[in-house]
């Protein structure tokens, strides 16, 4: 899909990943209107994109029917829709607190994974109608999973299970939606350059980065964008999970 003159919604997109891959869309002629539970960071992203900026919560049905909605009201139906939402939460399952917090497991899996999959389905619902364009398509979708799907660390029990719902999803969805001609993917990211990391001292980056094997350095948020965009661009690109992690292989801690 050519994604000029198309409408993107870009969840977490005012920062990070999220804001690299609003701002690659609009660059390539997308009107793009960035999700965010931070409206103001969002708006700052949509003024400088000449985008829009909603409010959304997107664990939340309601929430997440009534910014889809204001997108059709002020762009149009969407047609592209990437997920880089989310939350990361590091605990252990039993520590010197006693068991994890039941609440917490599921609040990371309510934001990443049941997030992710409500805006594919208020998403695709609506492009699903739309005429087909080139080739009978008429939406993409790209989710956001992480390395922590396959390789996750001491802590991280409900953000690799999240994470590796998503995984786990994106064929069936894919298959789901293909009658429609609407195309979904998965981008795993390794570690990237995003606020998360940001805090951490520059040496400590620097140490994270020599654990890629190559090339020996965090990730880019531009360069997930780039790949997003690619699936975007690319019909063949279809109900498959994509690691971008320059070789790494996390290990335990």
């Amino acid at each position: 899909m050519n994604p000029s003159g198309q409408v993107a919604i870009v969840t977490g997109g005012s920062s990070g990943l999220g804001e690299a891959t609003a701002r690659a869309l609009a660059a390539k002629g997308a009107k793009v209107a960035v999700f965010d539970v931070s409206v103001e960071r969002a708006k700052k992203v949509a003024d400088d994109i000449g985008g829009i900026a909603v409010k959304c919560d997107v664990s939340s049905a309601e929430a997440g029917e009534a910014a889809v909605a204001e997108v059709v009201a002020k762009l149009g139906v969407p047609r592209i829709l990437v997920n880089c939402a989310g939350i990361g939460i590091a605990l252990k399952t039993t520590g010197k607190e006693g068991a994890h917090p039941l609440d917490v497991f599921k609040k990371v899996l309510e934001v990443n994974l049941a997030g992710s999959f409500n805006m594919i389905r208020l998403m695709a619902v609506r492009a699903e109608k739309e005429e087909p364009l080139e080739g009978g398509e008429r939406g993409v979708i790209v989710n956001t999973a992480s390395v922590a799907a396959y390789d996750g660390q001491i802590g991280q029990a409900a953000y690799s299970a999240s994470k590796g719902g998503v995984v786990g999803m994106t064929l069936p969805v894919a298959r789901d939606l293909a009658r429609a001609g609407i195309r979904v993917c998965t981008i795993a990211p390794g570690i990237f350059r995003t606020p998360m990391l940001a805090g951490l001292p520059e040496e400590a980056q620097k140490s994270l980065g020599l654990q890629v094997p190559f090339p020996p350095r965090l990730g880019e948020p531009s360069e997930y964008a780039a790949l997003a965009c690619h699936i975007v661009e690319n019909q063949m690109l279809n109900g498959e999970t994509i690691r971008l992690d320059g070789a790494i292989r996390m290990a335990p801690k």
